[in-house]
């Protein structure tokens, strides 16, 4: 007597029972024609309990910070205009001045292309020596600058809101540079 064990993909597992010849018959002709399920197909995900957030999709790494950090970081030492954001925001301590400009950088050096979270702009500020926490990055794009900044949606708690500069932000970036603000 021969015995084999078939797991069915979307149900139970089954064991057969017989001569090798028929155990044989029954694998072959179960690999050419699979039975149909009543039940829905379990996802892999479900099915190892292991929730969204912890599996990212290859499409969900293309929608992250799709640029480099570092080249915002980059851009603020070595532009036109490295001196002004040295001397009137670097070594100021205006929050909402340090909070805004990595997104001023993003405005005027890489042509808008980007969104910055709050936590984005916490690595960024903090690779420019002059580091603003992600609560308190958050704090200040919602708060004191929210009239100079656009967000994608509403903000919620626990969910990223990615910031642009709005018009009136970089009329107000330009004037902090220019040393006509207080900043």
């Amino acid at each position: 007597m021969a015995k084999a064990f078939l797991k069915i993909p979307n149900g139970p597992s089954v064991t057969l029972e017989g001569t090798p010849e028929e155990v044989k018959q029954l694998l072959q002709l179960y690999s050419e024609n699979p039975l149909p399920s009543d039940k829905p197909a379990v996802s892999e995900r479900h099915r190892l309990g292991v929730h969204k957030a912890a599996i990212k999709l290859p499409e969900e790494k293309a929608t992250d910070a799709g640029f480099d950090l570092n080249q915002i970081v980059t851009l603020a030492k070595d532009c036109d205009e490295a001196e002004a954001i040295e001397k009137q925001i670097l070594d100021r301590t205006a929050q909402v001045d340090r909070t805004l400009l990595p997104l001023y950088i993003v405005h005027e050096y890489l042509s808008n292309e980007f969104w910055l979270t709050s936590g984005d702009i916490n690595r960024i500020t903090t690779d420019l020596g002059i580091p603003i926490s992600q609560p308190n990055a958050s704090r200040a794009l919602s708060g004191t600058g929210s009239k100079y900044v656009i967000g994608d949606k509403v903000k919620v708690k626990g969910k990223p809101v990615r910031y642009k500069l709005s018009r009136r932000g970089v009329r107000y970036m330009k004037e902090v540079l220019a040393g006509n603000s207080n900043g």
